[in-house]
């Protein structure tokens, strides 16, 4: 699938975010290793630490569905701000994915690609533990 596809989708979560109090909408799409693409979009919690990410929800949705590989992800906001995973987000990311999985972010006019592991060095792994 190529970035614009994966994009689109992480575009169309979006709508479905829950955001009263920031107002902020993020989607995102998981792209896993067998061509099935799960979203997620924030939902949040008027206790802030309760908030569930986008990228979390899409993560955990292909756990569940019995996906553990992946190929890439596509994150969005209403924005079109160039968002990227927080520092959460990418750690969560990281027990699943090497650090050159691509994370693509929508600038509206384009698309910046980054690796997960510019934007987490030095990620906290189980051979860690």
């Amino acid at each position: 699938m190529d970035d614009e596809t994966l994009l689109d989708t992480a575009r169309e979560a979006v709508a479905a975010a829950h955001v009263p109090y920031s107002g902020y909408a993020v989607g995102a799409a998981l792209l896993t290793a067998d061509g099935t693409v799960l979203t997620g979009c924030n939902v949040e919690m008027a206790n802030y630490s309760n908030t569930l990410h986008a990228e979390e929800v899409a993560l955990g949705a292909a756990v569940q569905a019995g996906h553990s590989e992946f190929r890439k992800l596509a994150v969005s906001s209403a924005a079109r701000d160039g968002v990227t995973p927080c520092g959460m987000c990418r750690q969560s990311l990281a027990e699943f994915c090497a650090p050159s999985f691509p994370i693509v972010c929508d600038e509206g006019e384009g698309v910046v690609t980054y690796s997960l592991g510019e934007l987490l060095p030095d990620a906290i792994a189980g051979d860690d533990l």
